[in-house]
């Protein structure tokens, strides 16, 4: 029996994707919509949590939940499967192993690695980018632990741990590496002094999006434990063995080499002939595709702008998640036939981990944090993410605790 009601599918399962179909489930009544989650694997992955399983310091399992946990599937049609186009103008997406129609889209098929074009770093570097890749580093790095006093062709260098970007995901990860690196010189007999971390920025300095005087501390707690920034240092190529950078085209060896200097939206807009502006597509005030009246965009996948600031909002998953609620207000509204609503971003503040007990954060109109007071804010922000995705119950299932 072919079902008359309107059809929303959401492509996602991230922060924005899986967050809009919840909040579908709880505004639409089952008569009003036929809600379709397409997702890759039947888990959502906590993607400010993948530099954690990158360098190993939490189990991949703690950072993924499963789907059904979180959305009823009497409730939602769940299809595991990939994307590979959106037919815009037949209202049609193409998976990999079948097809489907919509009335109404929800694009937030997330983040890739941009690598900017930098020769090499796609051929040589690792990513951060999804449970699989992270899980992937943290058991490369260990194997070129376990292998350094059995392989009498292994070199000091081959310790080295070579981090491109000086972001917020390339700093969080030298943090959880600081904290991983003696446990491993422990397990496998080396001496610590052996092991460099190194974290290459091009810009003149490190965290772009927080003050002065937290960036020093970072830099300095992170340099007090081990890490080695050089900042001002363009990366002009990635080999086998490591980065080419400066003017001088210095090669920094490493055994391991991790690119996370930027992101960019699914490959999926590319191959589905949209509009990109670096590598994602613009929306319009009510988050949906321009000149689109049945298309919303979310998360890593759109620029949204900031009227106040003039330039877009930088992706998070607060913002991914205030997207949602917007987005599912939205549809409801359309499909009652009343007025859309604008997007604006409510800043809850923002901190960054520097290891287990240590961070950095500006929070309530710019109060500023430190240390492990910062650490501590860091896990409620983690925990709060949880509890805006699948509430008490999720947070009890797989919710941070202060180690201190």
């Amino acid at each position: 029996m072919v079902s008359n009601k309107p059809k929303i599918v959401v492509l996602g399962a991230g922060y924005a994707g899986l967050t809009t179909t919840k909040r579908l489930t709880q505004k639409l009544l089952p008569e009003e919509a036929e809600i379709v989650l397409v997702n890759k694997h039947n888990y959502h992955y906590e993607s400010t949590w993948l530099h954690e399983v990158a360098a190993g310091t939490i189990n991949p399992n703690q950072a993924r939940v499963m789907i059904s946990d979180v959305v009823n599937p009497s409730r939602v049609r769940l299809i595991y499967d990939s994307v590979i186009e959106v037919k815009k103008d037949e209202q049609r997406v193409v998976l990999e192993n079948s097809e489907i129609t919509y009335d109404y889209l929800v694009f937030a098929l997330g983040f890739e690695s941009n690598d900017f074009g930098i020769k090499g770093m796609a051929e040589h570097a690792f990513a951060i980018e999804d449970i699989d890749s992270s899980r992937f580093i943290s058991e490369h790095i260990e194997y070129q632990f376990a292998k350094y006093n059995n392989d009498k062709n292994a070199t000091d260098d081959s310790l080295n741990i070579l981090v491109g970007g000086a972001g917020f995901t390339g700093v969080e990860f030298v943090g959880e590496l600081v904290e991983k690196v003696p446990e491993l010189c422990k397990k496998y007999d080396i001496d610590r002094g052996k092991v460099r971390i190194i974290n290459v920025e091009a810009a003149p300095s490190i965290l772009p999006m927080f003050d002065k005087d937290l960036v020093d501390y970072a830099k300095q707690s992170l340099e007090d434990r081990g890490v080695e920034f050089r900042i001002g240092a363009p990366i002009s190529e990635c080999t086998p063995e490591g980065f080419i950078v400066g003017d001088d085209q210095e090669l920094i060896k490493a055994g391991t080499v991790v690119w996370t200097g930027g992101v960019k939206g699914s490959s999926v807009l590319e191959k589905s002939g949209f509009e990109l502006t670096k590598g994602k597509v613009n929306v319009d005030a009510n988050l949906r595709l321009s000149g689109e009246e049945n298309f919303f965009v979310l998360g890593d996948c759109s620029w949204v702008w900031n009227k106040e600031e003039d330039r877009p909002y930088p992706p998070t998953a607060q913002l991914a998640t205030q997207e949602a609620d917007v987005t599912a207000n939205n549809l409801k509204a359309l499909l009652t036939n009343r007025p859309l609503e604008e997007f604006v971003f409510k800043s809850k503040g923002t901190v960054a981990s520097l290891g287990i007990t240590d961070g950095i954060g500006s929070v309530f109109d710019d109060k500023k944090l430190r240390g492990k007071l910062a650490a501590a804010m860091k896990k409620v922000v983690d925990n709060r993410t949880l509890f805006l995705v699948g509430g008490m119950k999720l947070v009890l299932k797989k919710g941070k605790v202060r180690p201190f």
